[in-house]
């Protein structure tokens, strides 16, 4: 069969969703092409030949994106073309889309479900979780590296890859789509093949890596086993991992190695300085545990990249205040992207947070459109603040703005709030420090929680909506 597989966003990587479905619908004796709309326009694909579009749905900015451009192909090929949507986003959202616009709906380990599809296997199953051996990545389906995100180090850039050591993830933090369809559970990529992929991006030119797992350190010994093993074959490569606080606290020695092999930042979601806010989202960590992570990663010379959460239905005003100034007072204004400041609380279907009355309280409907059950603050300043904050964040982004110009607006635009409130806050005309030195950071600056901004959405020749 001939099968196109269809990347909107993948946090600016070079897509392995795409890479990996590619390899093994190419095993299973299939014809398979594949476009990338964050680099690539819908007009360069060959829609008209197509017999199954995949498009994959890995986190909400692709969802939201993927959409419209499956909308484009209905209307364009109508019953001659079979849809698709896979990854961690298709069976959670897939189901309110309209009647007719895809035909099947693939999360979890979705590799071999997509080839007994186009093999004219239907899969009954929207959630696998089969245990899979994976080939190498059929990267050469896509752009090459020199189109992607950069890491910024030093003054320099370095061609970035991105592969995944694990997916799925044993905590089950409520607000976090994974799970909702892991469940608790993890799958891992073998280590021979992965090494062999790393080593493969090393000779066309990667020199830093991402990996992608959602929490890296949930098996140790396979995390360890994986980095030792890369960094034999590559030893001037470095990487960036992504972990929970907690993990940062309990593996301070994983993490020193770690950063003998090679590490050069963690990506932590922090999400919130409010005792209540980390209670209800099941985080497992403290404001102070935070600023102790912080301290763990500075001394071994790692950064510390927050990933945030502002704005849910039990954040305050103080709340906002307080995070400003545990980034301002803490030197971490160059080492949180802005649009960290502008996200919302996503809660979509399967959510855990459905569970709990304290949720439930504030949920008045769901929006399709925005794949969310809707929510209300129950101070309307918060929701003002937030759609104020958003909106600036991404012009600015489409717009190149320094992300610290956008630090300084989004503590402008909160101070007018306070105020407006009455409330007190000594530091809000306080000059940010001075950066001291360039911290090692993506060139993306965007994030998988965020709703796609416009360029991105015209970058992929779709309109939102269309």
């Amino acid at each position: 069969m001939r099968v196109l597989l269809v990347s909107c966003y993948e946090l600016g990587h070079q897509p392995l969703h795409v890479a990996s479905a590619g390899a093994f619908l190419r095993e299973g004796g299939h014809h398979v092409s594949a476009v990338d709309l964050s680099v690539q326009s819908l007009a360069e694909a060959n829609l008209d030949d197509a017999e199954l579009v995949a498009i994959a749905v890995p986190m909400h900015t692709a969802m939201r994106m993927a959409v419209p451009v499956a909308r484009a192909i209905r209307a364009r090929r109508g019953a001659n073309v079979r849809l698709v949507l896979f990854g961690l986003y298709a069976p959670l959202c897939g189901p309110a889309l309209e009647a007719g616009l895809v035909d099947a709906l693939i999360g979890g380990e979705y590799e071999q479900a997509l080839v007994r599809i186009a093999d004219g296997t239907p899969e009954p199953r929207s959630i696998v979780l089969d245990r899979l051996r994976f080939p190498l990545p059929a990267r050469d389906l896509l752009p090459p590296l020199d189109r992607y995100t950069r890491l910024r180090s030093d003054g320099e850039e370095r061609l970035t890859g991105y592969v995944e050591a694990t997916r799925g993830c044993v905590h089950r933090c409520r607000h976090c789509p994974v799970p909702a369809v892991y469940g608790g559970r993890m799958r891992v990529w073998q280590r021979e093949v992965l090494v062999e992929d790393v080593a493969r991006l090393w000779n066309e030119g990667m020199r830093h890596l991402t990996f992608g797992d959602p929490d890296f350190l949930n098996a140790v010994p396979h995390a360890l086993g994986v980095v030792r093993a890369v960094h034999e074959r590559c030893p001037e490569l470095t990487f960036d991992v992504t972990t929970k606080v907690e993990h940062i606290l309990e593996h301070a020695g994983v993490i020193a190695e770690l950063r003998e092999l090679g590490l050069l930042f963690i990506v932590s979601a922090v999400e919130s300085t409010s005792a209540r806010v980390l209670e209800l989202l099941d985080k497992g960590h403290t404001a102070d545990d935070v600023l102790a992570a912080l301290r763990i990663c500075r001394s071994l010379g790692v950064e510390l990249r927050p990933s945030l959460l502002p704005f849910t239905p039990w954040s305050t005003l103080r709340d906002q205040i307080d995070l400003l100034d545990m980034i301002a007072t803490n030197d971490l204004i160059d080492s949180v992207d802005p649009v960290q400041l502008s996200i919302r609380l996503l809660v979509p279907p399967g959510s855990l947070l459905l569970a709990l009355p304290e949720m439930r309280e504030h949920v008045h409907g769901y929006d399709p459109e925005g794949f969310s059950h809707l929510w209300q603050h129950p101070d309307p300043r918060m929701d003002r603040l937030q759609a104020q904050i958003a909106a600036l964040v991404a012009a600015d982004a489409d717009a190149g703005v320094a992300p610290r110009s956008t630090h300084a607006a989004i503590r402008r635009l909160t101070a007018q709030m306070t105020s407006g409130a009455g409330m007190r806050w000594p530091d809000a005309g306080a000059t940010l420090p001075p950066e001291r030195h360039a911290r090692p950071r993506l060139s993306e600056p965007w994030f998988c929680c965020a709703e796609p901004t416009t360029a991105q959405l015209a970058g992929a020749g779709v309109r939102l909506g269309g």
